[in-house]
């Protein structure tokens, strides 16, 4: 079953040489896309050279060009969710959570595309279409997550915001059921040599909201207790502050 997987993601993820070809739909031609320098990080897929966000009515478009193959690394699994490392795309907003189905002022919405071959989140979907929703967590597969401040996770840094217990929060239709505030919506991620995009649906278009985009590592605390889901590390942040520069146009 890892081969199974591991073949369908790299399916999923257009050969190199497409990187070569056309170059209109990538974020690095979009008017308006926020740039950043190459080398911020070794590892070329999470090497950032441009975001943007764009919306034809209320389709939002999210995309970032990277300096390898998107999407070409995945987590080496540790076999186990505690601990449990997670690779993402990341596409911090100022549209406030509500607009997605969350809390008013709940955090930081953002839309992310994942992998994390140690458990699935995504229980609605089969996205290696075995006839089984709840073992792919490794192909790469989108959320709306809420990031909030984490002291628990480190000095200054970022998590997934927990659900206390007995909250009773407002959650979108397609959350999964885990005690952090993510939403598994379903929308695919396209991955095309150095891009990768994700066509997104949002109430109101998304009309004057502002972006950034981000790389990361993300890691589930090894009790799965409160906080459940911390970044640990930021490979590259295309503003290089993650001051939302980019205006969703």
């Amino acid at each position: 079953m890892p081969r199974l997987i591991k073949t369908l993601s790299l399916i999923v993820v257009a050969s190199a040489a497409n990187a070569d070809g056309d170059h209109a739909h990538q974020a690095i031609q979009q008017e308006g896309a926020i740039l950043s320098e190459a080398g911020t990080t070794d590892s070329a897929p999470f090497d950032i050279l441009a975001a943007h966000v764009h919306r034809t009515g209320n389709t939002v478009t999210f995309h970032m060009t990277t300096a390898g193959l998107a999407g070409a690394e995945t987590p080496e699994p540790k076999g186990e969710v505690g601990g449990a490392p997670v690779l993402s795309y990341v596409w911090p907003t100022s549209l406030d959570p509500s607009v997605v189905g969350f809390d008013k002022g709940a955090g930081i919405l953002a839309m992310a595309a994942t992998s994390h071959p140690d458990f699935d989140d995504t229980p609605l979907f089969d996205e290696n279409l075995d006839g089984d929703p709840g073992n792919d967590g490794e192909i790469w597969h989108s959320h709306w997550v809420v990031l909030a401040p984490s002291e628990s996770c480190g000095p200054g840094a970022l998590a997934v915001a927990d659900i206390p217990e007995r909250a009773e929060p407002s959650l979108p239709a397609t959350w999964p059921g885990f005690p952090i505030l993510l939403d598994s919506p379903g929308f695919t991620p396209i991955f095309d040599g150095p891009e990768v995009t994700i066509n997104a649906a949002v109430s109101g278009g998304a009309v004057g909201a502002s972006f950034d985009g981000v790389t990361a590592a993300l890691r589930v605390n090894e009790s799965i207790h409160a906080p459940l889901l911390c970044v640990t590390d930021v490979f590259d942040i295309a503003s290089g502050d993650l001051s939302l520069p980019g205006q969703i146009e």
